[in-house]
């Protein structure tokens, strides 16, 4: 199983450095997108979730398991949402001020 999710996180690392590396902004914006995707994975599989135990220790309880990587992914997943929305808007100024959607605003031939 950790073999998968290492196979799964590699995929969307490699994935998204691809998409950053691309000269339109729409490309750059979903590359930072599954990069964040793939480091929200990995926070969440480092924590060591076991199944059918409870997040606090309870009474009777033999083990528990840490919240604070569950918290941590949903925090994220707000701040990279609000971070998605500034990229898209800032690029949609940039579009509307220079007329095209190349990251360095230069039009190139091909």
């Amino acid at each position: 199983m950790e073999l998968l999710f290492a196979i799964a996180i590699g995929a969307l690392t490699a994935a998204a450095i691809f998409l950053v590396l691309r000269a339109r902004t729409f490309s750059v914006i979903l590359g930072l997108t599954l990069l964040s995707y793939a480091v929200n994975l990995l926070i969440f599989i480092s924590g060591r979730l076991t199944v059918d135990a409870p997040p606090l220790m309870l009474p009777g309880a033999d083990r528990h398991t840490d919240p604070l990587p569950q918290a941590l992914v949903l925090t994220a997943i707000v701040i990279s949402f609000g971070m998605t929305a500034y990229l898209v808007a800032l690029a949609l100024r940039a579009k509307g001020e220079s007329g095209t959607d190349h990251v360095d605003a230069r039009e190139t031939g091909g």
